[in-house]
Parts: structure tokens; sequence; C-alpha cells
């Protein structure tokens, strides 16, 4: 079942590499969407794909790469619209 989330790492997640890592984790799930910076130092991903394959990209997100410091992320649920040729980190 497709679905869509709207998700916001907060932490230490900048300038650690973690646009990057949720890139990674994002297409190998082959999930859709983006992950980019906010002036506010968390770090948003929307994306959009297989449910059960958002839910395991949200729990890499829980993780990290080695240098960040995950505090909590939020997981909002949205209704799939298929917005998405492929996944990319914005700036």
């Amino acid at each position: 079942m497709d679905a869509r989330a709207r998700i916001v790492v907060h932490g230490m997640v900048q300038g650690v590499g973690f646009r990057y890592f949720a890139y990674r984790q994002a297409t190998i799930r082959g999930l859709k969407g983006y992950v980019r910076n906010r002036p506010d130092g968390t770090v948003e991903s929307v994306v959009e794909g297989e449910r059960g394959m958002i839910e395991d990209y949200v729990r890499e997100l829980n993780i990290g790469p080695r240098y960040a410091r995950v505090t909590r992320v939020d997981v909002q649920w949205e209704p799939f619209v298929g917005e998405f040729k492929s996944f990319e980190v914005r700036f």
C-alpha cells in the first residue's frame, strides 16, 4: 500500500552527513521524495512509497549516521500523492 510521510528529525543532525545518510536509506528502499536542512536546525524529509519501507526508513532516521545525535523524530502520515519521480537532497 502506497503512503506518504512528512518527517522532521531533531537533535544534532546538521553538519554530520545526515542528508546523505537519509538519501542512501531512502534509495535502498525505493522511496521517492526529498530530504533537506531546515533553518531551525532540524532535518525534514518527505517520502512516498510502500508504507512498510517508510516505516523502515523512519527507524533508520532514529539512529542516523555515526556523528548525529537524534533526540526526536516526528512523523506525520499524509495521503499518497505520487508527486515525486526520484529521491533528492535539497539545499
